[in-house]
């Protein structure tokens, strides 16, 4: 499994407007239905309201891949530049995942 987290940054309420655009147009929900998307979920900073966070999660790099190489990449590449959107990326893997953690996880 691979998780990209995504933190766009923009000014004056524009990343929390691009996620609402790609909610309402129904973006995310495509990208939520292509084979291999385990989680697409978007998530407000409490600390910054500039920012919010997009956890992307697939199920291997060749699902990764595809959803890259879809034209709907053409379009979300065209809404962060509509809301002037920068962005820092964070990716792992099932592999830096570590079992010793377990015992401070309250489920």
């Amino acid at each position: 499994m691979i998780t990209v987290n995504l933190y766009y940054t923009g000014k004056n309420g524009s990343a929390r407007a691009f996620c609402q655009e790609m909610e309402s147009s129904g973006v995310a929900e495509e990208i939520r239905s292509e084979a291999g998307n385990l989680r697409y979920q978007y998530f407000q900073s409490l600390s910054d309201p500039e920012t919010v966070l997009l956890i992307d999660s697939w199920k291997d790099q060749a699902s990764l891949d595809a959803h890259h190489a879809s034209p709907m990449m053409e379009r979300i590449a065209k809404l962060r530049e509509k809301y002037d959107l920068h962005m820092v990326v964070e990716r792992f893997t099932e592999a830096d995942a570590n079992k010793a953690d377990e015992k401070f996880i309250r489920k």
